[in-house]
């Protein structure tokens, strides 16, 4: 048996169209499904992963980018460049909202401009890519789809 990466590598591939996130321990689950079941996207939680539940926050980093993956996260510590060097990763989202109805509006917002998305339409083979490959971004319920951090 090899690695969580090893397995998941081959399988990536062929969930074709679907925005292809990491999602830390700190997002709720509600959210999980929404990025799942509203939005269409391939995400990973890392709570349905036993190997994953008390992983560092440089393991996941690492997974992330290793699975070709955008991290979603709550978490700030992420944007430290020195701990988590942009060019090492497949992009960071650190997502900011004060309550789960503007968590929604603001993944919904995500989808549209970063994935190039709407729930009208589905887009094609190079949705699942990483937008923010080497690049992080805070994003907030004010945010306007600015892809440049602050």
């Amino acid at each position: 048996m090899g690695t969580l990466a090893s397995e998941l590598r081959p399988v990536a591939g062929d969930v074709s169209g679907a925005p292809r996130v990491y999602v830390d321990a700190n997002l709720p689950l509600r959210a999980v499904e929404m990025m799942r079941h509203t939005l269409h996207w391939d995400a990973l939680f890392v709570l349905e992963e036993p190997r994953l539940r008390r992983a560092s926050d440089i393991e996941h980093f690492r997974l992330a980018a290793q699975l070709r993956r955008t991290l979603l996260t709550l978490d700030r510590d992420y944007l430290d460049d020195a701990r988590f060097p942009p060019a090492e990763g497949c992009g960071v989202l650190v997502l900011s909202a004060p309550d789960e109805a503007q968590f929604e509006r603001l993944l919904k917002r995500v989808d549209r401009v970063l994935f190039g998305r709407s729930s009208d339409k589905r887009s094609g083979a190079d949705a699942f890519r990483t937008p923010l490959a080497g690049r992080k971004l805070l994003v907030h319920t004010d945010w306007q789809g600015e892809t440049e951090s602050s």
